[in-house]
């Protein structure tokens, strides 16, 4: 299998155990506090980071040594705060709308990438962005019907991550991916023990079972997603990161009994068409 191919079925799996671990998450921030759930997971997460940093050349020491600590540290707080955002819209609107929307997020990224990276757009992804984001109005159908504050947790969560992305983007000018891979883990934990820690609950059983499982798949998820890069070009393998929406959405619909409206699913198609173009765009610059 060629190193393309491999690539594309390895973000395949990426985004479906991703979408799994929204159902995880949905579940049990349903249940209890979502600091308290985001925090368990990265206990986890952290133990797997440093877990893979130790068995590199150098250890944990050279993982991590950078030269730009604050912007480390401060995407690893970026991402754990747009995890708690992402998670509470699963349980306010659900994994169907709450995805349709977060899937404006490499819009997202090719506006800010002009003013945070200094790169230029054209106006054929302006205007590719310009026509997703009335695919994230038509979603949101403001003045139809009264608007759900809520709505805003999926696109602020949307936001976050395409800041984060660019902002790993900048470090990785200088630093190596397993150093920022090491950052991310090790202060999300941090920062999501200090908040978290104030909120905890007794869970039952069973519920244990589902927090193992959603520890194991993010880290299985994020094996897949480093794999997946180490044989492939992002370009080729990022469109087929939308994925994650159509298998969300399945997840909603079937376990959680979630409706799939129309104007979620033409504003998604949409929103999804606008980032595969931008991506295209981007590829051919």
């Amino acid at each position: 299998m060629t190193g393309d191919r491999l690539g594309i079925w390895l973000m395949v799996a990426t985004t479906l155990v991703f979408a799994i671990q929204d159902g995880f998450s949905r579940h049990l921030a349903g249940e209890y506090n979502v600091l308290m759930v985001v925090m368990i997971r990265y206990w986890f997460f952290a133990a797997f980071v440093m877990t893979i940093a130790s068995r590199k050349a150098g250890g944990l020491r050279a993982a991590a040594a950078t030269s730009q600590p604050l912007v480390q540290a401060f995407r690893g707080l970026l991402l754990a705060t747009e995890i708690c955002v992402m998670v509470g819209g699963f349980v306010l609107l659900g994994l169907v709308e709450s995805h349709a929307i977060f899937a404006a997020y490499p819009l997202l990224v090719a506006a800010l990438s002009g003013p945070v990276l200094g790169e230029k757009v054209g106006w054929r992804r302006w205007l590719a962005i310009a026509v997703g984001f009335v695919g994230v109005l038509v979603i949101l159908q403001p003045g139809v019907s009264v608007f759900a504050p809520a709505a805003l947790l999926p696109l602020t969560a949307a936001l976050m991550f395409a800041l984060y992305g660019l902002l790993t983007r900048y470090v990785a000018r200088k630093d190596t991916a397993a150093t920022s891979f090491f950052w991310t883990g090790t202060m999300g934990a941090i920062a999501m023990t200090a908040v978290g820690i104030w909120f905890w609950e007794p869970m039952s059983p069973p519920d244990w079972g589902w927090m193992a499982a959603l520890c194991v798949s993010g880290a299985l998820g994020h094996w897949l997603l480093i794999r997946c890069y180490e044989v492939a070009e992002a370009s080729t393998v990022q469109p087929f990161a939308y994925l994650q929406l159509v298998f969300a959405s399945l997840i909603g619909v079937t376990v959680f009994g979630e409706a799939l409206e129309t104007h979620v699913l033409l504003g998604g198609a949409i929103v999804c068409a606008a980032g595969l173009f931008t991506l295209w765009r981007a590829r051919k610059a």
